[in-house]
């Protein structure tokens, strides 16, 4: 990978706005007697994993667990302190991209874990979008510019929207942001790289 940035995610200090990254993906985001609990559920199990020990980092009890139909489900306890998150992130029952919205780099590494992906040519890494929530494609394509990487929104009338990442110098930035993978070799070969890092071979 070489080396990392000096903001990189291993290098930020743990805060519940990591979670935010969860958000910018399919995660979802719930609010009840004055308490909020995000939850996102994924396709791999490794997934589900790294984002429970990002949640407890964060400062968070998550919990593991699988849906009706056997897909991992990773959920946060219901707590007080997400309440201001919840509330940045919606519009009403809605989700809503906040404002503004800059990606911190555990924020990108938690949208990462949920829904990043390398494309078949190993030339693309795309990031999902939530399909239920189209209006914040065009919002977060922008957050995204905002931290140096130009992504180009795909797949906007199907079932897999996404912000694909092409380039050497964008990926590298990706890479460099969001840290080294999870040890899971399903997770190294899906993590943004540049042909010929270290967790390539």
């Amino acid at each position: 990978m070489g080396q990392l940035s000096i903001f990189g995610a291993e290098t930020i200090p743990p805060a519940l706005t990591d979670l935010s990254g969860l958000l910018a993906a399919q995660g979802q985001v719930v609010v009840s007697a004055g308490k909020a609990r995000i939850s996102v559920v994924v396709d791999e199990r490794w997934r589900a994993d790294a984002i429970a020990d990002l949640m407890t980092q964060a400062g968070v009890t998550p919990e593991v667990t699988l849906t009706d139909e056997g897909r991992p489900l990773v959920r946060t306890a219901a707590v007080e302190d997400l309440v201001p998150l919840a509330s940045q992130w919606t519009r009403g029952a809605v989700k809503s991209v906040p404002a503004g919205w800059v990606p911190g780099s555990r924020a990108l590494r938690a949208w990462v874990l949920a829904a990043g992906r390398m494309e078949v040519d190993g030339e693309r890494y795309v990031l999902g979008l939530d399909p239920h929530a189209p209006d914040t494609h065009p919002v977060l394509a922008q957050s995204l510019m905002r931290v140096g990487i130009a992504p180009t929104l795909i797949g906007t009338r199907g079932t897999g929207p996404g912000l694909r990442v092409a380039g050497r110098r964008r990926l590298t930035r990706l890479g460099e942001n969001i840290g080294e993978p999870p040890r899971d070799p399903a997770a190294r070969s899906m993590w943004p790289h540049v042909a010929g890092d270290d967790f390539d071979r």
